[in-house]
């Protein structure tokens, strides 16, 4: 299963890795990946920030808020630069539960107050909970499950399995289970991309403007018990972002549009 998506993708990952990666510094790499990531993951849980105006507060920090925004956008988007850093820096810990709460913490760390008075970044929820028209299960339920997650993940790194596909399935099961009181989704993205990058693999961002599919694959696991659907938007969203900036390179080396 996923033959054709896996050797798609293998074939594009790499001409991207000899093209673009190896040809970039990788703190360059990484720090151009923490701007477009950041919006992007931000941009699907409703952060308006664009990718320049990510990358403004990257490079000035909180001491220039873009035009447009509020304290608490360019503070969540703060916080997701942190735990960013955390998540890429810790790419030989364990695969366990306190990389899970710590990216969690970092997530939240400034903006949970806000959102959900009373609440502590990094732990797990006391209560059940909401999100649009789902109504998660028993929240003690779910949360008692986190453990086998993480230790089922893990082992799964060791095995033939590709990484994109243990990065889908994390991805899901962790979503389905929604043990935080916020940032579920900031979290899960990250840790799928550790599973990515552990492997040495280029990470996967998904693009605000694919949320509803990404949504819709997200809720194909609750309707039909089966996380093929996200596994395959997984794989399309990686290698299309691929195929774009590499089409993008060759674009602007094209020096035919200009005359000497």
């Amino acid at each position: 299963m996923f033959e054709k998506e896996i050797q798609r993708y293998e074939v594009v990952r790499s001409e991207y890795e000899a093209q673009i990666k190896a040809r970039m510094t990788p703190a360059d790499y990484m720090d151009w990946h923490e701007v477009l990531f950041s919006t992007h993951s931000c941009g699907i849980e409703g952060n308006s920030f664009t990718v320049d105006d990510t990358r403004i507060l990257k490079e000035q920090g909180l001491a220039m808020v873009p035009v447009g925004h509020s304290l608490l956008e360019c503070t969540e988007m703060a916080d997701h630069f942190r735990a960013f850093q955390y998540v890429t820096s810790h790419l030989d810990a364990p695969f366990d539960e306190q990389l899970l709460r710590e990216t969690n913490r970092l997530v939240t760390e400034h903006t949970l107050a806000y959102r959900v008075p009373g609440a502590i970044p990094g732990e797990y929820t006391h209560e059940d909970m909401t999100a649009g028209d789902t109504v998660f299960g028993d929240h003690e339920v779910l949360v008692a499950r986190v453990p086998s997650l993480m230790e089922s993940t893990a082992a799964a790194l060791s095995r033939d399995t590709h990484p994109m596909i243990v990065a889908a399935r994390f991805h899901g099961f962790f979503e389905y289970l929604h043990p935080f009181r916020d940032g579920n989704g900031r979290t899960g993205r990250l840790l799928s991309n550790w599973i990515l990058l552990h492997a040495g693999h280029p990470m996967v961002i998904i693009d605000v403007a694919d949320r509803a599919a990404y949504i819709n694959a997200l809720r194909q696991i609750r309707a039909e018990g089966t996380d093929e659907f996200l596994i395959s938007f997984f794989f399309q969203s990686a290698t299309t972002r691929m195929e774009k900036e590499l089409a993008q390179k060759r674009r602007n080396t094209n020096l035919g549009l200009f005359l000497f």
